[in-house]
C-alpha cells in the first residue's frame, strides 16, 4: 500500500501532518498512563513519507545524536519497519526512550524544512513507532556479543549509564552497572512521570541489557559501600554516569516552612510506585499547590500534582512564555489539563500560617530588560506591583546541581570544575587515567539524548583507551 497516491516527492503537500493519537485531558489527570499513543502502520507510511529527503538534512543537524533520519524516516514510508529501526538504533541507545521524552520541537522536528512551511515531519512519533514495533515483532538483538576479556564498571543507571552499558556489551565487553537505588534507571525512572515514559519501557530496555549479559548490581554506592579505587583494581575501565539530582536552594524569606518540598523527591513519590522507593510522602490532594520555575521539571510537578488531587496548580516563572525553558508541548499539555501559569512573576517571600506552614507566596511582576550574558532577556521588578498567590504546598523547581562526588578512599580526587562537575578530556576521559564520565555529572542538567551521546563517545573513549594499552603491551591502569 502506498502512502500516497501521486509523487511521493510531493507527499509533503499532499498528505497534512498528524499528531499521534493523544488521550483527552477529561480522561487523562485520573491516571497516570501515557497520554501519546503510536500511530497506525498506515499513519506511521504516511507520515513518515512526508518527509522530502533533503540533500543536506538539517534534522539530522538538529538532532544531538546526527540520527540518521532520512534514511529510516524512507524505509518506514515503505513499510519496512524493521529495517528503518535498526537504522535508528545505529546512532542511538535509547531510540524507543527518546522518542518520548526528547523535546522534538527544539531539535530534529524545529529544524525540518517543512517547518517554515507548515507541520514538520513527525519525527519523534514515527520513531517511537518503528522502535516499539521492533521490540514488538522480536527485532531487537539481544544475543550477547563475543567476549573481548575486558571488564568495564558502569557507575550510575540512568540514560547515561544504560547507553554506555549497551553500546560496550555489544562489543563485547563484561559490564557491570553500579546503581545506589534498588530499582535501575536513574532519571528515566525517578524524574521523568509515567505519563511522559511508561517505566515497563525502561524495565524493557533494562531486560535486553541483562538478556544480552550486562550485570546490574543495586544499592551499591560508590564511595560508601564501595571506593572507586575498588573498581579500578577490579576493572579495566570505569564510567561515571551518576547524574545532577541535588536540587538549587530555595534563597527566600519562609523557605523553611513546612509545605515547601524540592520537585525530585515529590515526583519520584508520586511516580514510582514500588516499596523498594522510600521518599517521605506528600498529599497535595485538595490543596493549592503552586510550582516555582519554568522547565520541563516544573511542567512535570504541575501535571503530576493534578493527578494526584491537587484542587489548583499554579506555575510562578519571572520571565514569559517565550523565554521559558520547559517544552512548549509540555506546557500546552499542562494547560490542557488544568494548570494555570503565573509569567513574569518574581517570588519574594514565603508567606506561614500560625502554624508554621505555607500559606501564600508574595510575588512582584516583572518586566523584561537588556539581555543577560546567555542571550536571553533579563527580568527586573515593577515597583509596587506586589500580589499574592495561595499555597499549601510549595514545589521548588529551579534544577540541579551536581552531586558532590566521593570516590571513598583514593589517593587522588577527580578534578571538578567550580560547579563541581566533573571535568573530561575530548574522549570524556577524567583526571583518572581509565575513568570516564558522561552526562548530566560533566555538563550539569541537561536532555536524555544529551546522556547518551556523552556515553556513546565515552564507550568509544574506552576501547580506544584499552587497545592502546594493549597495543603499548601495557596494564590498564
Amino acid at each position: 500500500m502506498m502512502a500516497v497516491a501521486g509523487n511521493p516527492k510531493h507527499a509533503w503537500a499532499e498528505v497534512a501532518g498528524k499528531a499521534p493519537p493523544k488521550r483527552g485531558a477529561e480522561e487523562r489527570i485520573h491516571d497516570f498512563g501515557e497520554i501519546y499513543d503510536c500511530h497506525s502502520d498506515v499513519d506511521a507510511r504516511a507520515q513518515a513519507s512526508r518527509c522530502i529527503q533533503c540533500p543536506d538534512p538539517l534534522c539530522r543537524q538538529g538532532c544531538a545524536l546526527c540520527n540518521r533520519i532520512p534514511e529510516w524516516l524512507a524505509l518506514a514510508a515503505k513499510g519496512e519497519f524493521l529495517e528503518a529501526a535498526a537504522i535508528s538504533r545505529s546512532t542511538s541507545n535509547l531510540p524507543e526512550i527518546c522518542a518520548r521524552v526528547c523535546p522534538q520541537e527544539r531539535l530534529c522536528e524545529g529544524a525540518c524544512i517543512l517547518g517554515a512551511k507548515g507541520d514538520p515531519v513527525a519525527i519523534g512519533a514515527i520513531e517511537r513507532f518503528i522502535n516499539d514495533y521492533a521490540f514488538a515483532h522480536h527485532g531487537v538483538d539481544v544475543a550477547p556479543a563475543e567476549p573481548n576479556g575486558f571488564r568495564v564498571a558502569v557507575v550510575g543507571s540512568g540514560p547515561g549509564g544504560l547507553s554506555c552499558a549497551d553500546e560496550l556489551s555489544q562489543g563485547g565487553y563484561d559490564v557491570t552497572v553500579y546503581e545506589a537505588q534498588l530499582i535501575p534507571g536513574g532519571l528515566l525512572v525517578n524524574g521523568i512521570p509515567a505519563f511522559k515514559l511508561d517505566k515497563q519501557i525502561v524495565e524493557r530496555r533494562v531486560e535486553l541489557l541483562t538478556r544480552r549479559g550486562v550485570k546490574f548490581k543495586l544499592g551499591v554506592e560508590i564511595g560508601k559501600d564501595i571506593s572507586l579505587e575498588h573498581l579500578r583494581r577490579e576493572h579495566d575501565a570505569v564510567f561515571l554516569s551518576f547524574g545532577a539530582q541535588r536540587p538549587k536552594p530555595l534563597d527566600l524569606p519562609g523557605a523553611g516552612l513546612k509545605g515547601i518540598v524540592p520537585a525530585l523527591p515529590f515526583l519520584i513519590q508520586k511516580n514510582v510506585k514500588s516499596p523498594l522507593v522510600d521518599v517521605p510522602p506528600v498529599d497535595v490532594a485538595g490543596k493549592c499547590v503552586a510550582v516555582l520555575g519554568g522547565g520541563d521539571t516544573a511542567m512535570d510537578c504541575l501535571r503530576t500534582a493534578i493527578r494526584s488531587g491537587a484542587r489548583e496548580a499554579v506555575c510562578i516563572y519571572r520571565r514569559d512564555l517565550a523565554n521559558m525553558p520547559g517544552s512548549r508541548k509540555e506546557y500546552a499539555n499542562a494547560l490542557e489539563e488544568g494548570a494555570r501559569f503565573e509569567f513574569l512573576s518574581n517570588p519574594v517571600e514565603i508567606v506561614p500560617d500560625d502554624a508554621g506552614n505555607v500559606k501564600s507566596v508574595r510575588c512582584v511582576r516583572m518586566e523584561l530588560g537588556a539581555p543577560d550574558a546567555s542571550g536571553r532577556r533579563s527580568p527586573k521588578p515593577v515597583p509596587g506591583s506586589d500580589f499574592i498567590v495561595a499555597a499549601d504546598i510549595l514545589l521548588v523547581a529551579y534544577g540541579f546541581d551536581p552531586i558532590p562526588f566521593s570516590s571513598g578512599n583514593d589517593a587522588e580526587p577527580l578534578k571538578t570544575d567550580r560547579w563541581g562537575s566533573i571535568v573530561v578530556d575530548a574522549n570524556q576521559m577524567t583526571s583518572l587515567p581509565g575513568v570516564f564520565s558522561g552526562g548530566d555529572a560533566v555538563r550539569g542538567p541537561s536532555l536524555v539524548v544529551h546522556a547518551v551521546r556523552d556515553a556513546r563517545k565515552a564507550a568509544r573513549g574506552i576501547h580506544c583507551y584499552l587497545q592502546e594499552r594493549v597495543k603499548n603491551s601495557l596494564p590498564p591502569a
